[in-house]
């Protein structure tokens, strides 16, 4: 029986996090069984295969070129709510799917994030019970939040079946302990994930945008190549890739488990909700039948079409590449000159990678930067973090695995913590 005394939109106390190595603090850490981590890591020992065959039935098939890239799916399509929501980060889709699990009784409870109450970027793990409270729970958060820390508040509290709205590294985790927890049903709704950093690090970079960036209210970075703010006066602001500041931002603004992750498509969550091949719409990644489940209880409010695909990855990737390599060897990155940088990003969107080529583009990139970064920082881990599937995306670009980094010479188990 469900206490009556939980709110509606519940942000337990939990413990603290303890001490590990390369962590996004996806809250395991912090429940009453921290050995768990152990084995639900996404930065010890991951088995994407057999996790992968766990959840959808099956692993990827390096056969069907995409799923090399994406992870296991059904289907693929461009999604846009035909009715969008105030305040969400696109359409609404992802708050819309929770708010229909809770209208239709499929679920007691969603576990995902809402904005801490100083602090509008903060993210803050919440348990929502009512459909009309995931409204606060649209637009986009940046910085880590221990979501998995609320399972088993969510437990305690007599809830059954809940769905989690999260990134890879969290969905990954979940993954790992869902069976040990006791609910009746767990929907993993995912969001990609391609690089997080702290909150604190995320207002240094407002101030390089804005002379005024607390009236800033939304921030996305495009697949056209552009990052759009938008301004508590109603004012657009439109900045290409190529005229960000980044080289203003310091060496650790993303952490080592961000340069080192391979799962920016959230390969195991039942259905994947992002934007990297929607060419200006969101892009779902249906992957098994609950992802279905899901998609359906939208109906006619969402339209969907077939993803498009334009330009030529490679160059952009080798580009990259280069960069990386410069980066991670603790070099300064080679930079373009300033006149040149409004000429490549006015090129950019007419003539670079579109739609899922764009998100091909995205994921070799990841899987680039995954092992220049750990050869150059952790040589010793890399046999055990990087899995084959991630080797064969980097192949094409002179990147091959020495005997002593494939993941086949590893022996799958519980990670030292």
């Amino acid at each position: 029986m469900i206490e009556a005394e939980t709110p509606a939109v519940w942000s337990p106390e939990v413990a603290e996090a303890l001490p590990r190595d390369l962590c996004t603090d996806c809250g395991v850490s912090r429940s009453s069984d921290p050995r768990r981590c152990g084995r639900a890591c996404q930065f010890i020992k991951p088995d994407y295969p057999k996790m992968e065959a766990r959840v959808h039935g099956r692993a990827r098939n390096p056969h069907r070129e995409d799923e090399r890239f994406f992870g296991p799916y059904k289907r693929m399509a461009r999604a846009a709510m035909k009715r969008p929501r105030e305040g969400a980060q696109w359409t609404g889709i992802t708050t819309r799917i929770g708010e229909r699990l809770l209208e239709t009784g499929a679920v007691d409870a969603v576990l995902t994030m809402v904005a801490d109450d100083a602090d509008r970027w903060r993210p803050k793990p919440a348990l929502i019970t009512r459909a009309a409270d995931m409204a606060k729970a649209r637009g986009m958060r940046m910085g880590y939040a221990p979501l998995l820390a609320l399972l088993e508040p969510a437990r305690e509290a007599g809830h059954k079946r809940i769905a989690v709205i999260g990134v890879p590294c969290q969905i990954f985790a979940l993954r790992g302990i869902e069976h040990d927890l006791g609910f009746d049903r767990v929907y993993a709704i995912g969001t990609p994930c391609s690089d997080n950093t702290t909150t604190e690090n995320f207002h240094t970079f407002l101030n390089l945008l804005s002379d005024k960036p607390e009236t800033i209210t939304y921030l996305e970075f495009r697949a056209d190549y552009h990052v759009e703010l938008r301004f508590e006066n109603g004012k657009v602001k439109e900045i290409p890739f190529l005229l960000l500041p980044i080289s203003k931002l310091p060496a650790d603004f993303f952490p080592l488990t961000c340069r080192t992750c391979v799962d920016y498509t959230n390969s195991l969550s039942d259905i994947t909700v992002g934007y990297m091949a929607g060419q200006g719409q969101q892009w779902l990644i249906v992957r098994n039948e609950t992802g279905e489940e899901l998609l359906r209880l939208l109906g006619d409010e969402v339209s969907l079409s077939q993803p498009g695909t334009a330009g030529k990855r490679d160059g952009p990737v080798k580009g990259f590449l280069k960069n990386t390599e410069l980066a991670a060897g603790g070099l300064p990155m080679r930079s373009m000159p300033n006149w040149a940088r409004p000429i490549a990003g006015w090129l950019m969107p007419k003539v670079g990678p579109r739609g899922l080529e764009f998100a091909r583009a995205r994921v070799e990139m990841k899987a680039v930067e995954t092992v220049l970064h750990l050869r150059a920082k952790l040589p010793r881990r890399i046999h055990n973090m990087v899995p084959e599937h991630v080797w064969t995306l980097v192949e094409r670009y002179g990147l091959a695995p020495s005997l002593d980094e494939r993941v086949s010479s590893r022996r799958h188990g519980t990670g030292d913590l």
